[in-house]
Parts: C-alpha cells; structure tokens; sequence
C-alpha cells in the first residue's frame, strides 16, 4: 500500500512538472489517466501490481 501510494505520488509530480514546463500538454496529460484507470479495470492489473511489488523489493534489497 505504501508503496501504490508514493508511485501515485511520484507519477503526479512528475504530470504536473511536465505539463508546467509545455513537454506534456493537458490533453496527453487526461488520455494517460483514463488509460490508468481503465487499465486498473481489466485483468492485467493484478500483474502490473505483481511486477511493481517485484521491482520494488529488488530496488529496495541493492546496497549502495
């Protein structure tokens, strides 16, 4: 859950810098969350989430 929510975080951050900086238009900005969302309904949704847990627990066991 904590780490949905930092990623949730993290994508809209990124969405708001670049609609600021004119690299990513208000319009591209709507079809990516309508993608999201309708990508969240289907049944690819619970191995998105499995390969995002994956990758997390890889990045989160590197040492510096």
């Amino acid at each position: 859950m904590a780490i949905s929510i930092s990623l949730v975080l993290l994508l809209l951050l990124l969405t708001v810098i670049f609609v600021r900086n004119g690299g990513l238009k208000m319009g591209h900005a709507i079809v990516c969350v309508l993608l999201g969302f309708f990508l969240a309904g289907t049944s690819m949704a619970p191995t998105i989430q499995d390969g995002i847990n994956s990758t997390a627990n890889v990045v989160s066991s590197l040492q510096p």
